[in-house]
């Protein structure tokens, strides 16, 4: 039995062309959703105060002026989108920035906005 060959016109993606487009459009995706956590002044203000250290909530609450509630509540999303990690020392948890992509990021986001 002869197998016909599927005949694509020009205009339109072969199937591996299509799967590509796909699997880039979910990178794609998955870069606007972690662009959309910088898009939150108490997440970006989280981020610069453990630009230089580790900190636990009250500390960072502090620093921010605000709830260690209101913390807590972004370092969850931060903690979602691998931006913050976080340890334990008894019954306190420090955060810090998950790695030197994040600080990059951030230290490239000054630098664009100071030019």
């Amino acid at each position: 039995m002869e197998t016909e060959e599927k005949k694509v016109p020009d205009n339109e993606p072969s199937e591996s062309e299509a799967l590509t487009r796909t699997r880039d459009d979910e990178v794609l995706y998955d870069l606007a959703e972690l662009f959309k956590v910088f898009g939150d002044t108490t997440r970006v203000k989280i981020l610069y105060a453990l630009f230089e250290s580790e900190l636990c909530v009250n500390d960072i609450a502090q620093c921010l002026n605000t709830t260690p509630s209101a913390v807590s509540h972004q370092l969850r999303i931060l903690k979602g989108c691998k931006l913050v990690r976080f340890r334990r020392e008894g019954k306190t948890v420090y955060y810090a920035l998950e790695d030197d992509h994040v600080r990059t990021m951030i230290a490239l986001g000054l630098d664009h906005i100071s030019e």
